[in-house]
This record gives structure tokens, C-alpha cells and sequence, in this order.
């Protein structure tokens, strides 16, 4: 099932009910408290639109803006806040997985941890392989100890059918002082 958008109406001129607003000018400074009908005649004097940006504030707050300006400029801000979401990076590793490899699965999982991401660790059991649950505990353990302190385990290891599943999480005192050594 789709997510349904919430659409946000806004009161633009002739809309607003209160009796009074606070004013903003276009570049953000403060025109005041005045009444409706003077707001609306200094938005007809600047050739702009009185957008009611604040309705439950006392006054309510209203922006001097082109009604479209201010729509393209707050669609800028949700799609700006949308892509900042982190993604769940997966490193997958089966209970034989070989030391040189491990070793390389880490560095690319420290790299993904870097760049702010999650990292999901699979230890996927194929086959018998099931029947060694303790080789894929052993080898996680060795994959968390590569990795060291620049990891937190979000979520514990945990079976789930024939995957041995754990999330980690970037240190944040490990980030704050690789920045601290390079600012040096």
C-alpha cells in the first residue's frame, strides 16, 4: 500500500482570518504586528503575496513571498530532508569465510560506516552449514574484533532461518577523534 502525501494548505491574502499578523519581509526581516488589511495592502504595494507560514502562533506569522517562490522553495526542503536518510549498507559472510577476506569485508564495512550508513552483517548458513551455528558466532566475533572500536552493535546477532543477522552502528568517539587527528 502507497503512502498517501499530506498536502499542507496555506492561507494566501485574502484567506487569512486573524485579526491581526506578525509581517516578515522577503529576506526574513521583520516588518511587524499589524493589522490584516495593512499587511495586504503592503503585499499589493510590493507586488507580492501575504502567505500565512505560522497560523498557531499568537499572531499568526505571515510571510512576504510569491505564493509559487515559497511553494518551490518549501518542496526544495522536504525532498532535501528525504535524502538525508541512512541507508543500511549488507556485508554477507558464510561460517568459513577465509581471514583475507574477512579482513576485506571489513575495511569495506568501516568505509560504509565512515560515510554514515548502517551496516548489516549476514552470516548466511548453506546447505549443513547449519549444523555449525558456533563457526558462524566464531566468525562474526572475528569480523567484530577487525573492526574494533570504530563499530557499535545496534541490534545483537540473532538466527533468523538460516541467516545470522546483526546491525552496527558508526562510534561516535572514534569519528570525533579521527576528525580531531586530521584537523591537527
Amino acid at each position: 500500500m502507497q503512502k498517501k502525501r499530506q498536502r499542507v494548505f496555506y492561507r494566501v491574502n485574502y484567506r487569512i482570518q486573524a485579526p491581526q499578523v506578525r509581517v516578515i519581509a522577503e529576506d526574513g526581516s521583520q516588518v511587524g504586528v499589524m493589522p490584516v488589511n495593512q499587511a495586504l495592502a503592503l503585499a499589493r504595494q510590493k507586488q507580492t503575496d501575504l502567505v500565512e507560514v505560522a497560523p498557531k502562533a499568537k499572531p499568526p506569522v505571515c510571510k512576504l513571498i510569491d505564493f509559487s517562490k515559497f511553494k518551490y522553495l518549501e518542496a526544495k526542503k522536504q525532498k532535501k530532508s528525504k535524502t538525508k536518510s541512512k541507508d543500511v549498507k549488507e556485508v554477507r559472510l558464510t561460517p568459513f569465510t577465509g581471514d583475507n577476506d574477512l579482513v576485506r569485508l571489513s575495511t569495506r564495512a568501516a568505509d560504509f560506516l565512515d560515510q554514515g550508513h548502517k551496516v548489516k552483517v549476514v552470516v548466511k548458513f548453506t546447505g549443513r552449514t547449519i549444523n555449525y551455528k558456533d563457526f558462524g558466532n566464531k566468525i562474526l566475533d572475528k569480523f567484530l574484533e577487525i573492526l574494533d572500536n570504530k563499530a557499535i552493535i545496534e541490534q545483537p546477532a540473532k538466527l533468523v532461518g538460516k541467516r545470522l543477522i546483526t546491525t552496527l552502528t558508526a562510534n561516535k568517539n572514534e569519528k570525533s577523534k579521527k576528525d580531531q587527528a586530521e584537523a591537527a
